[in-house]
């Protein structure tokens, strides 16, 4: 009996595979070449996945899906991602990171890889305009053509969702993107170890032309992915124990931006120094000293919205309390089904937005396999 799988991006290809090895006949639809959403992906390296083997651990880097990801994980795990992987002809390594890539590094190579072993499945290069439940089944309805399926996966990725059956769409915004700031232009430079006081996590910081980006940066766009602008962020942006003093002290000769750039970017220490930035150490008062501290420790950043264009992954998509986590099967209507970043699902960067796609993909494949 056929599959129709509508999206080849990451999560459709890799379902694609599990069911023809299960020796299901799969229909791909995408009107774009089938995994061309993968070549981006870990900077062009393919992050394939992270090295957090406990389930729960896994799950805490999804700031939506935790919950219903526990028994997708418990189905396909990270141990199962590098065995499936390696089955294909990818061999892979872990980064100190914890990042798991394949040894070639090329995200083209991954693809190679994955399409040569769906080759069996029959790629449509049509897109769905409507799908409706008909004779049991499913009408497909293209640009170009009308289609029938038994059994559909809707694998469409995180940017269109198409109003299937009534299923509740979560509104999608924008996650794992750089985030537009008020502030006047740091262009270039880079913060190790900030802390971000609103969410006590922490991370490095690469200032822009618009505002910031870099792991942190993702991290909180992602957690505030729905938070209205403009919003403030209070950043800590040396994360140690600091006496001020001490350094006037020991540097009484030195202006202020000096001392600040033996521990920070200069051009930030000018930043923070600001009107103070020429004054030689000796003669900053108690007043300055703290008024640099508290700009040091509490640095406010006021966030007016996102880079547009540059999000990789998106919150939102299908409603997870109308799938079953058991099967990736529609709770609605039967023998319909949602996986990867489609659904209502998003993770921190680090591989585990493809860890979702490669897990949902499999438990989907066996949900169906079980009905055969």
């Amino acid at each position: 009996m056929p599959v129709c799988i509508i999206g080849a991006g990451a999560s459709g290809c890799l379902c694609a595979y599990f069911l023809i090895k299960n020796g299901i006949e799969v229909t791909l639809f995408d009107p774009k070449p089938p995994l061309v959403t993968l070549l981006p992906t870990g900077g062009g390296r393919c992050n394939l996945g992270n090295a957090t083997y406990d389930i729960k651990e896994l799950a805490k880097n999804y700031p939506r899906g935790e919950k219903f990801l526990y028994s997708v994980f418990s189905k396909f795990s990270t141990y199962d991602t590098v065995k499936v992987f390696n089955d294909i002809g990818v061999n892979t390594f872990i980064q100190d990171d914890g990042r798991i890539f394949p040894t070639a590094e090329s995200s083209e190579f991954v693809r190679k890889k994955i399409l040569n072993s769906i080759k069996k499945a029959d790629f449509i290069k049509e897109k769905v305009k409507n799908i409706s439940y008909i004779n049991n089944g499913y009408k497909i309805v293209t640009t170009k053509s009308e289609y029938w399926f038994p059994k559909v996966i809707i694998a469409t990725g995180g940017r269109e969702h198409l109003d299937i059956l009534n299923h509740k769409i979560i509104e999608t915004k924008p996650s794992l993107v750089g985030l537009n700031a008020d502030l006047k232009d740091l262009s270039g430079i880079v913060i190790k170890n900030v802390f971000c006081k609103n969410l006590k996590i922490s991370g490095d910081i690469l200032f822009t032309h618009f505002g910031i980006s870099g792991p942190l940066t993702y991290k909180i766009s992602s957690l505030y992915a729905y938070n209205e602008y403009p919003y403030n962020l209070i950043l800590d942006v040396y994360n140690h124990q600091l006496n001020l003093q001490d350094l006037f002290n020991t540097n009484p000769h030195k202006d202020l931006k000096n001392i600040l750039s033996l521990f920070l970017p200069e051009r930030f220490a000018e930043c923070i120094s600001g009107e103070h930035s020429k004054v030689k150490a000796h003669n900053i008062n108690g007043k300055t000293r703290d008024l640099i501290s508290e700009k040091i420790h509490n640095f406010e950043l006021k966030i007016i919205g996102t880079n547009k264009g540059e999000e990789t992954v998106t919150a939102g998509g299908y409603d997870l309390n109308e799938i079953n986590s058991k099967t990736m099967e529609s709770k609605i209507h039967p023998n319909l089904y949602f996986i990867g970043e489609a659904l209502n699902i998003d993770g921190f960067c680090g591989g585990f937005n493809l860890q979702n796609a490669w897990s949902t993909a499999y438990v989907a494949s066996e949900g169906i396999k079980n009905q055969y």
